[in-house]
């Protein structure tokens, strides 16, 4: 097992795999979304799927290719970002998009899931993951940070700009709002690194044992509501609002 924390994010990535299709009958058209050197990407293809990364780094695609080179693996590389998908995707063509990371830094969440949207199949499904409000207000707290951990608690999402304040922090009810706005149903929140943020990787790294019980821990807790509030991550695998 790799880093706990990198493992727990992976299996967000599965959960999103097994949800767009629960039978594995077939192979999904997967598009990752600020995908970077393709970490999820290269490893998603690995399991039979096509996938597509668009990210607004020609480094990051760079790679990614030698990446997906190393593994033996095909995937559609695309320099952009959430503002010209329609240039590059035909619409309702995608059956799981992952939305991993990349709505706190966008200008207009809202704008950026609705184009999302135009390219899910009527069937498909988006996963998001945004950072939890209440780990980072409680991080910055700890750190004696009060001012920041009060912004934290106080700031509305809509008031939020993030070249001024840093990536957008949610509360898992603002995850919802955006998800409906976009023209999503939302559904029930996950929780990411509930714990394995807050462990000393000294305990992970020395004790026999401790990733894997770390992981364990994680995973009973990830579809708890009340551990999800207090998560380093939300994730929420939504479908679309079909009228």
């Amino acid at each position: 097992m790799g880093p706990v924390r990198a493992e727990v994010m992976w299996q967000a990535v599965r959960d999103a795999l097994e949800a767009a299709a629960p039978d594995e009958a077939r192979p999904l058209r997967v598009l990752d979304i600020g995908g970077g050197t393709g970490g999820d990407a290269v490893r998603v293809a690995a399991e039979g799927h096509e996938v597509v990364v668009v990210d607004p780094s020609p480094d990051a695609l760079a790679a990614l290719a030698r990446r997906a080179d190393d593994a033996g693996v095909a995937i559609s590389q695309v320099l952009g970002d959430t503002g010209d998908l329609a240039d590059h995707l035909e619409p309702a063509s995608i059956d799981l998009v992952l939305c991993h990371g990349v709505v706190e830094h966008v200008d207009d969440p809202v704008t950026a899931l609705r184009e999302v949207a135009r390219t899910l199949a009527p069937s498909g499904r988006l996963s998001i993951v945004v950072p939890g409000r209440v780990s980072a207000a409680i991080a910055r707290a700890v750190a004696g940070d009060f001012a920041a951990a009060q912004a934290l608690v106080e700031r509305p999402v809509a008031h939020w700009t993030p070249d001024e304040h840093g990536p957008r922090r949610y509360f898992s009810e603002e995850l919802d709002a955006l998800l409906a706005a976009a023209g999503f149903r939302p559904a029930a929140t996950r929780g990411l690194r509930v714990f394995a943020d807050l462990v000393p990787s000294a305990v992970v790294d020395v004790e026999p044992g401790a990733r894997e019980s770390l992981f364990a821990l994680e995973s009973a807790a990830r579809e708890r509501h009340e551990f999800a509030a207090c998560s380093g991550g939300l994730q929420q695998i939504a479908c679309l609002e079909l009228s």
